[in-house]
């Protein structure tokens, strides 16, 4: 029998407001502050919106980079939106307000915002361990040596949420063999940023930053890992994860770090974070898997934000056919 064993990052079901309520609660709070902004000011909700100054800086808003270029992406027709149907892809402003990027808060409405302060140029990626020769590079010197392209990806998070984003990047096996690992190498690691003065989330000490995630090499080079440094068609938001970010479709969410580094080549299996804080509650493979309840809750199914529709959670997110191989003995 699976017996839940609660730690102090462990969020008790108490507090979790449901879905239908957090809308209402938001719409509700968002028409008492524009009446009550235009009681105090007799304005309209227009006038009120220009009263109020100029538009408030959030995550959207990025410095212009000469890899601006590179965007759209041409679409990859293996992963277009046809290949996650019945899914919609989600509306762009939806998944840039609903976002787990506890450096910043654990609210997700509020990441947006607390995000734009976070500088991304110039961002420089450190590629150490076991390769021929250490050496950092810059952002857009990266992102210059690989063609981009867009694919359209499911995300599943942990929590039992949904959303299907167009991202925009490479393959992250031509990351990996551009750094050129050494044979005894085994595994990868990501470091992301440590920047409490601009991430707020990291100044309280409740969790062990910067994030550190990691995979085997041979789930890295399979071919649906992926290098993200764009979203719907234009460079990514910094609530996204900016300047670059991983995406593994087949597991869940917190697996894909964001905003990182930098990328270490080791010999052994690395600590992940989530992993080290509630090992019963997060492995380290951490495959999206409908089989494996966590210990708080079912994952059989799966709250798609775009649409509120509860959606039947498939094993390895849907993907079973690229990565099902990989595993020939169950992991968690």
């Amino acid at each position: 029998m699976l017996v839940p064993r609660y730690n102090r990052y462990s969020l008790p079901s108490r507090q979790i407001l449901p879905e239908a309520k957090y809308h209402t609660r938001r719409t509700f709070l968002s028409q008492i502050g524009l009446a009550t902004a235009a009681l105090l000011t007799g304005c309209d909700s227009n006038n009120t919106a220009q009263a109020a100054g100029s538009k408030t800086v959030s995550g959207f808003d990025l410095p212009p980079r000469p890899s601006d270029k590179f965007y759209p992406a041409k679409a990859n027709p293996a992963f277009t939106s046809a290949s996650v149907a019945p899914r919609a892809i989600t509306k762009k402003e939806l998944a840039g307000h609903y976002n787990n990027f506890y450096e910043f808060s654990t609210a997700k409405e509020e990441v947006d915002r607390l995000s734009a302060a976070l500088t991304i140029t110039p961002w420089t990626v450190d590629i150490a361990g076991l390769v021929e020769k250490p050496f950092q590079i810059g952002f857009e010197d990266l992102i210059a040596k690989f063609p981009l392209e867009e694919r359209v990806y499911r995300m599943r998070c942990v929590e039992a949420w949904s959303m299907v984003v167009p991202w925009s990047g490479f393959p992250l096996k031509a990351l990996i063999d551009f750094c050129k690992p050494l044979s005894s190498a085994t595994h990868v690691r990501f470091l992301s940023f440590n920047r409490p003065e601009e991430a707020p989330g990291m100044r309280g000490g409740d969790y062990p930053f910067p994030y550190y995630e990691g995979l085997r090499l041979d789930e890295a080079r399979n071919e649906l890992a992926f290098v993200v440094t764009g979203a719907y068609g234009k460079p990514m938001p910094k609530q996204h994860g900016a300047p670059l970010r991983i995406a593994m479709p087949w597991k869940y969410g917190y697996k894909g770090a964001k905003s990182v580094v930098k990328v270490e080549f080791i010999n052994h299996e690395p600590k992940t974070l989530w992993n080290d804080l509630a090992p019963e509650e997060y492995g380290f493979y951490s495959n999206v898997d409908p089989e494996r309840p966590h210990p708080r809750w079912s994952q059989q199914f799966e709250r798609d934000i775009n649409t509120g529709d509860q959606v039947e959670t498939l094993k390895y997110n849907g993907y079973g056919k690229y990565v099902a191989a990989l595993y020939p003995n169950p992991v968690f």
